[in-house]
């Protein structure tokens, strides 16, 4: 096949695996850089502390010296001995259209899962549901936005000819920002602005006075994310580095946090103003100029991406998605936003859709994770 699959081990294989994307993307309408500076922290293993419980491989192909593909392993051993699995992920696989390249990447990676006892491979998936998941299989005239994959159709072909079988499906919801709220989600909000409940709604003015809410916020993620496919809990030493992974691109009005009487917080989420147009323009490079790219970007966007969201189990079903989604609505509209998108929600996770529907949300992008027995 004249193609050679080596582990990243120098410097220059290092480079090459992140900045390889770019090439295979050139022609690639809708797909953006990844922030350099974010992904070369992430695969650091000094400064990434998923390495450090997590057998981890990143490997490069070669066909007549050129790299023309790439792709990583990860063994997340807490996960899997707490659901009782032996699974192995492969995630950021990238390549052309080329069967023979996508193979040599997937065998090494299935090789090197085997030595290690794996039965089973799945992917796209990182450390966590956090990390760009699942490949792309609907929505492809649409644009990527942050920690989201993009992909070609043909390599959700490749995965399904190598003998992949579908494991969980994700949805995209794009919502309108409406003129006017729903009536329901104006009864909601009038009944806690009356504080009947004894719950009140933190804003936010700067970033500053968003860090004491970091760590309690991670908190309640991990007490409610726990059925989320591939989720796997923050440590207290992961927080601020997740949180510093994305803080400084977010607008503070866009964070919403609600507290009870004892300044608990039982509910919170976060979204970002759509920066994928000053990303492209800056080609994910933000030093020495490409930050102002993103500055631009995220004050013409019309569109509001969520990031993350929770609830505590204790005040579920008490109307706290619908205060939040009319303020951040309301946020929204004051800053010139139309959209919102989702982010991705589990397909069977219908409380959640339900919710989205509610709003006025459709379904405008679909990713699939994948699974094979080694």
């Amino acid at each position: 096949m004249n193609i050679e699959v080596r582990p990243v081990s120098t410097p220059s294989d290092y480079r090459q695996f992140i900045y390889l994307p770019e090439k295979i993307h050139r022609d690639h309408a809708n797909w953006v850089h990844p922030i350099y500076l974010d992904d070369l922290d992430y695969f650091n293993e000094k400064k990434n502390k998923s390495f450090s419980y997590c057998d981890t491989v990143l490997f490069l192909a070669f066909r007549n010296g050129e790299a023309v593909g790439r792709i990583m392993g990860i063994i997340h051993h807490p996960y899997n001995a707490q659901n009782g699995e032996k699974h192995a992920r492969f995630s950021w696989m990238e390549c052309y259209e080329d069967p023979e390249v996508y193979a040599a990447l997937m065998g090494a990676v299935e090789s090197w899962a085997r030595e290690r006892g794996m039965t089973h491979i799945v992917g796209p998936l990182g450390f966590s549901d956090k990390d760009p998941q699942g490949f792309l299989i609907e929505g492809y005239d649409e644009p990527v936005v942050l920690a989201s994959n993009c992909n070609f159709p043909y390599l959700v072909s490749l995965t399904e000819a190598y003998g992949f079988a579908p494991r969980t499906n994700l949805v995209v919801y794009k919502v309108p920002v409406p003129e006017v709220l729903p009536p329901i989600i104006a009864k909601i909000e009038e009944r806690h602005r009356r504080n009947e409940s004894g719950l009140r709604v933190v804003e936010f003015t700067s970033r500053r006075k968003v860090r004491p809410y970091i760590h309690p916020v991670l908190k309640l993620v991990n007490m409610t994310f726990t059925e989320i496919y591939g989720f796997w809990p923050y440590r207290e030493d992961e927080m601020d580095d997740f949180a510093n992974r994305f803080l400084y691109l977010i607008n503070p009005r866009y964070i919403k946090a609600v507290v009870n009487r004892e300044e608990e917080v039982v509910a919170f989420i976060v979204g970002m103003s759509d920066m994928s147009e000053g990303i492209r323009k800056a080609r994910g490079r933000l030093l020495p100029f490409g930050w102002i790219h993103l500055v631009l970007a995220a004050r013409r966007t019309r569109q509001l991406n969520l990031l993350l969201g929770a609830i505590h189990p204790n005040y579920q079903g008490r109307g706290l998605d619908m205060l939040m989604g009319a303020k951040i609505l309301e946020s929204a509209k004051q800053t010139g936003k139309t959209t919102m998108d989702s982010h991705l929600e589990l397909e069977h996770n219908t409380k959640v859709r339900a919710e989205m529907e509610r709003m006025g949300g459709k379904v405008y992008k679909r990713f699939r994770i994948y699974i094979k027995r080694l």
